[in-house]
C-alpha cells in the first residue's frame, strides 16, 4: 500500500467518525457539499467514461480552512450525486501543506488530476512554495501520485511563491496549462505547453493586471465559446467601485483572442460573472455534448458562516450552462437536468399587484420559482419577489427591480443569522418582460434574471419556519404574467 493510499484510508475513517457528530442545521438539499467539515473551490471538473466527476477542496478535520484534500463526488445526470472516497491527501514532501486546486483531463483513457502541491516555509504560514503535480486513476475512484512529481517546480519569475491552480486542456497535439500567479502587486496568468503532461515549456504571460485588477489572480480557466477565447479567473485585491467589486474577492472574465504561438490573450474589459455575495473560484468543463458547464464555490472568504457551529461549511453552486451572447456577455443558466429535481408544481397566471404585496399559495425552503413580470403598463417605481418570508414579517430575502435605472437589488439585511448586506447590478439589456428564476435551498438562494443575463448568488440563514413567498409592487399596479413553483427533491437524505 502506497503512503498516499494509507493516508486516504485514514482520512475516510476520520470522516465517518465526524459524520456521527455533525448537526445538519441549514444543510442543503440538492447542492454538492462535503460529507463533514470544510469545503471550498471546485476542482477537476470532467465527464469521464459517461459520468460527471466533481472534486473540491476539502478539510476533513475541521469546519475551517486547513490542510487541503480533494473531496470527490460523481453523477450520471449532474443532479443526483454519489460520494466516493477522497481522491487526494497531503502525503509527500511536495504537497505536505495541502493539495491545492487544479483540474482534470482524460489522457488516453486515464483520468488525470493536475493540482498544486503546497509547502509552507515557516510556522506562521506566511511564506510558501508551490509545485504542480499529477495523480492518475484507471477506475475513476482511486488515485496514485505520479513518480515524476513535481512536474513543474520553478516559476518563470519571482512570484513570492504564489503560482497555483493549474487548468489544463488539449488543442491539437499539445497540452496547455494556465496558472494563476503574481509579480509584485499585479496578478497574472501564465501559459505553459507540453506533449506528455510531465515536461512543461513556459510560453508567456497570457494576461495580467494593469494595476487595477488585483495583486493575485487565482483559479484561471481558458475556454472557447462562440468564436472567442474566454479567460475566467478570480482576482484578489480589486478595490470596490460603486456597486462593483463589493465582495472581498471577485470572480469574472475577459473575452478575446488567444494566440497559441505567442501565448498572449488580446482581450476586452474585466466583467464580474455573478453579482451576488457568495461566488468564488468558479471552474468550467466541456461535457460530451459540447456544453460548457460551470460550478462555483458558494461562499466567500472571511464571511461569517453560521454552519461552522454545526460542524460544516461550504457548498458549490448548482451546475450552470455558459453561453456567450453576440455582444460578448457571458450568460449563466441553470442546466436543464435540474428539472429532474422537480416534485409538486403550482402555476398561477395574470396576477395583479396594486402598490403592495401579494402572498403566493406556495411555501417552502427548497423551491424553484419562475416569475414573469410585465413592464408594458407598469407606471410604478419598482417590483420584485420576497422569499423565505416569516409569517410575522421578521425575516425576508428580497429581490427587487427598479424600473428607472434597470437596477436589480439583492437585499439580505433581514435574511436571518448570517451576514446582511445589499448587492446591486444593472440589467444591461432591457425587455418588456423581466423574468426572475430563483433556486432556494435552505441556506442558499440563486437568482437568474432574463435567462442568465444577470445572476446573483448568496447564502442566507433564516429560521426553518420562514418559508413564505411574496410578490410586491411599489408606486403602481403591476401585472405578473405567471408564476411557476416546484418543490425540489432532497438528494442527500438525512445526512449529507
Amino acid at each position: 500500500m502506497s503512503k498516499h493510499t494509507k493516508h486516504i484510508h485514514e482520512v475516510e475513517t476520520r470522516v465517518q467518525l465526524a459524520k456521527q457528530n455533525m448537526d445538519c442545521t441549514y444543510r442543503l438539499a440538492y447542492h454538492i457539499m462535503a460529507p463533514v467539515n470544510w469545503m471550498n473551490d471546485p476542482n477537476g471538473l470532467i465527464q469521464w467514461n459517461g459520468e460527471y466527476h466533481v472534486f473540491y477542496q476539502f478539510h476533513p478535520d475541521s469546519p475551517t480552512w486547513g490542510p487541503m484534500h480533494w473531496g470527490h463526488v460523481k453523477s450520471k445526470d449532474l443532479v443526483h450525486w454519489e460520494r466516493v472516497p477522497v481522491a487526494l491527501a497531503p502525503s509527500e514532501w511536495y504537497d505536505e501543506g495541502g493539495c491545492f486546486s487544479g483540474s482534470a483531463v482524460n489522457d488516453n483513457g486515464v483520468l488525470t488530476l493536475i493540482y498544486t502541491g503546497n509547502v509552507w516555509m515557516n510556522e506562521e504560514q506566511t511564506e510558501l512554495k508551490q509545485y504542480q503535480c499529477i495523480a492518475t486513476s484507471k477506475d475513476g475512484i482511486h488515485f496514485e501520485k505520479d513518480e515524476a512529481n513535481p512536474v513543474l517546480a520553478e516559476p518563470p519569475f519571482d512570484c513570492q511563491g504564489h503560482i497555483r491552480d493549474p487548468k489544463v486542456w488539449k488543442r491539437g497535439d499539445n497540452w496547455y496549462m494556465v496558472l494563476g500567479t503574481r509579480e509584485g502587486n499585479n496578478g497574472k496568468v501564465v501559459l505553459y505547453k507540453s506533449k506528455d503532461l510531465r515536461h512543461w515549456e513556459y510560453v508567456n504571460i497570457m494576461a495580467e493586471s494593469d494595476g487595477s485588477l488585483g495583486y493575485m489572480w487565482e483559479c484561471p480557466d481558458v475556454f472557447h465559446l462562440n468564436g472567442k477565447d474566454i479567460l475566467l479567473f478570480s482576482p484578489q485585491g480589486i478595490e470596490p467601485d460603486g456597486d462593483r467589486f463589493q465582495n472581498l474577492h471577485q470572480t469574472g472574465y475577459v473575452v478575446g483572442t488567444l494566440n497559441d504561438e505567442t501565448g498572449k490573450l488580446v482581450h476586452g474589459a474585466f466583467e464580474e460573472l455573478d453579482k451576488g455575495f457568495d461566488f468564488y473560484a468558479a471552474q468550467t468543463f466541456e461535457d460530451e455534448n459540447g456544453r460548457r458547464i460551470l460550478f462555483g464555490w458558494m461562499d466567500m472568504w472571511e464571511s461569517f458562516m453560521p454552519t461552522q457551529a454545526h460542524g460544516w461549511a461550504g457548498a458549490l453552486t448548482i451546475p450552470r450552462l455558459l453561453e456567450l451572447a453576440d455582444d460578448e456577455k457571458l450568460l449563466m443558466k441553470p442546466v436543464p437536468e435540474l428539472q429532474l429535481l422537480r416534485e409538486e408544481h403550482v402555476r398561477v397566471e395574470s396576477i395583479s399587484v396594486n402598490d403592495g404585496t401579494y402572498t403566493l399559495p406556495v411555501k417552502g425552503d427548497r423551491l424553484e420559482l419562475l416569475v414573469r413580470f410585465s413592464l408594458a403598463d407598469f407606471q410604478g417605481n419598482a417590483f420584485g419577489v420576497k422569499v423565505r418570508c416569516a409569517e410575522d414579517g421578521s425575516e425576508e430575502t428580497v429581490f427587487r427591480y427598479d424600473v428607472k435605472d434597470a437596477l436589480v437589488t439583492f437585499d439580505r439585511n433581514r435574511s436571518g443569522k448570517g451576514e446582511g448586506g445589499i448587492r446591486r447590478a444593472i440589467l444591461d439589456k432591457q425587455e418588456d418582460i423581466v423574468t426572475f428564476h430563483v433556486f432556494i435551498d435552505r441556506s442558499s438562494v440563486e437568482l437568474f434574471v432574463n435567462n442568465g443575463r444577470l445572476v446573483m448568488t448568496g447564502r442566507v440563514y433564516p429560521s426553518e419556519t420562514s418559508q413564505g413567498i411574496e410578490l410586491f409592487a411599489e408606486g403602481g399596479k403591476l401585472t405578473v404574467l405567471s408564476v411557476e413553483a416546484w418543490t425540489l427533491k432532497d438528494i442527500w437524505g438525512e445526512r449529507v
